[in-house]
């Protein structure tokens, strides 16, 4: 008897470790989503998507972001690693590198191939630009990597940059309609991810095309079918439903999906193989999924905050994650996974909704804004000195100016004097001011912790609120302002119990608050502040 007391005690222990965490946790991103929708689809919404999360979980209703820009990279790096642009270094989609002399791309990575059936440039990435540790890379390390890490998105950052270093893999939606990845995770994709793209299941939706999902009426918290503020979903007569999707396909190609709430319904399909396939969740090792839905993004870039499209995409979205929560209970259990559910970033109002509706804002095409500062440059010095201006940056050509005999300082405030007198500008900042900022500017501090000395401008754009750099349809969002900040976070299922606060939170301390909550170490240049309401169970 007493020979069978240390195998009791081992499996005792090994019992009350495993209580510690979950079989599986599921990070759900919705790209672009305003905590606002929660509010104005709430009615129309089922009661087992969004409202069974709001119901029976721990809701935020005052999360934000607090940096610039607000943009998909920058936002999922944010969430995962626990701190901001300043520190992990994805400082926005794609940004200008002085070194390389161009543009480049938040997860490009020159020395890894695609695998799968994907373009060549459509596979070459990886989280080499990603300067920090994740949430999900330091479960992987607690766990002696035997926990397993996926990444899943029609975006390629919204899966690698979520999956962090250490991830088994990171899979994301081709032009071609398959799911691909890089060598950076394999030599090749797995068996169940080839049998998947074989079956060439977007064309179920592709072939059925795009009508509402409910009786007209039920879209009275949109503005009509046909207005001026849309754009149109591959150059179609007029943005306006029933969509023909194969039409769409057959002059294009399978990239079609992702403007349609059917990218969600398409990531949702392979997110559920994902846990089949790979057994996530199957033992007491805790699993982590992270899963992103990029479709709301396109369809509010292109056709805007007010559509009747926009508000189907989030009505067919709910069904979605309704559907998936309903997989979790089947296969994981209901009690053995946690959920949280957020956003990337906000977005805008379209700018010349608000001015028709008698709000002085405007949109500010940035092909505009590139030609007022060469014109004011050649006039000034007789020279074009701009390098590269995007996301709100303004570098300068340091060679030029230095030829020319310039005092780099006095140029900045030739230029920062001209932008001030420009009607959308608000402020400017030099580099110098943001890295001795001292917290006590509220934009300031914004833009200094998206700001990374080694990667940004001379200047730093904010733009005035309500003006947005994009053209007249549709919205953008990249600023400082709670329209483009302001996103839901909800967490769900182990160890959370039902509840709401209504004080501000920042997005950074998601990813602390899931290491105590998994008794992990955090991600490693995390400020560390975390959310008690959570962590009190």
């Amino acid at each position: 008897m007493k020979k069978s007391l240390p195998l009791f005690f081992l499996f005792f222990t090994l019992s009350l470790v495993a209580q510690q965490r979950p079989k599986l946790v599921v990070g759900i991103v919705v790209d672009q989503m305003k905590m606002e929708y929660l509010y104005r689809f709430h009615d129309d919404f089922s009661e087992n998507g969004f409202k069974r999360l709001m119901n029976e979980g721990y809701t935020f209703h005052n999360m934000h972001y607090n940096y610039m820009p607000t943009y998909t990279a920058p936002g999922h790096a944010s969430i995962y690693t626990g701190t901001t642009p300043s520190m992990h270094g994805i400082v926005s989609n794609e940004w200008f590198s002085r070194t390389a002399g161009k543009e480049v791309y938040c997860t490009d990575d020159a020395s890894v191939q695609t695998i799968g059936d994907g373009k060549k440039d459509e596979g070459e990435m990886s989280p080499k630009n990603l300067q920090t540790t994740t949430i999900t890379d330091e479960l992987r390390l607690s766990t002696n990597f035997k926990g397993k890490v996926i990444g899943i998105s029609i975006k390629d950052r919204g899966a690698i940059l979520p999956a962090g270093h250490f991830a088994n893999w990171a899979f994301w939606y081709s032009k071609t309609g398959s799911f691909i990845s890089s060598t950076f995770y394999g030599d090749a994709l797995p068996s169940w991810v080839t049998e998947f793209n074989a079956q060439k299941g977007y064309m179920k939706y592709i072939s059925q095309g795009w009508d509402l999902s409910k009786p007209l009426a039920t879209y009275n918290e949109s503005m009509p079918d046909d207005n001026k503020y849309e754009g149109k979903l591959y150059k179609v007569d007029k943005p306006v439903f029933p969509y023909d999707l194969k039409a769409m396909y057959n002059k294009n190609d399978a990239g079609v999906l992702r403007v349609t709430p059917f990218g969600n319904d398409y990531i949702n399909d392979f997110a559920k193989l994902a846990i089949e396939k790979e057994q996530l969740g199957k033992d007491n090792i805790t699993d982590f999924l992270a899963v992103s839905f990029s479709s709301p993004d396109y369809v509010g870039h292109i056709l805007g905050p007010r559509s009747m499209e926009l508000q189907d995409t989030y009505l067919r979205l709910d069904n979605t994650i309704a559907d998936f929560l309903n997989y979790l209970d089947k296969t994981v259990g209901k009690g053995n996974y946690l959920v949280f559910l957020t956003a990337d970033h906000a977005g805008a109002e379209n700018a010349q909704y608000l001015k028709d509706n008698k709000y002085e804002v405007t949109n500010i095409e940035p092909k505009e804004i590139r030609a007022s500062l060469k014109k004011f440059s050649t006039d000034t010095f007789g020279e074009d000195l701009v390098l590269n201006y995007g996301s709100f940056n303004l570098f300068f050509n340091k060679e030029i100016i230095k030829t020319k005999g310039l005092e780099l300082a006095k140029v900045k405030q030739s230029f920062k004097d001209f932008l001030m007198t420009q009607n959308y500008v608000k402020r400017v900042y030099t580099e110098e001011e943001i890295l001795t900022s001292s917290g006590s500017d509220y934009y300031l501090n914004f833009i200094a912790k998206g700001y990374d000395v080694t990667q940004n401008g001379d200047l730093i754009i904010l733009d005035k609120p309500g003006y947005i750099e994009y053209g007249p349809t549709g919205t953008s969002h990249g600023t400082t302002y709670s329209y483009d900040t302001h996103v839901p976070l909800i967490f769900y299922g182990w160890n959370i119990n039902k509840g709401e606060t209504h004080a501000k939170k920042e997005i950074t301390q998601i990813a602390p608050t899931l290491a105590q909550k998994l008794k992990i170490t955090m991600p490693n240049a995390t400020e560390s502040e975390v959310l008690l309401e959570v962590l009190d169970k």
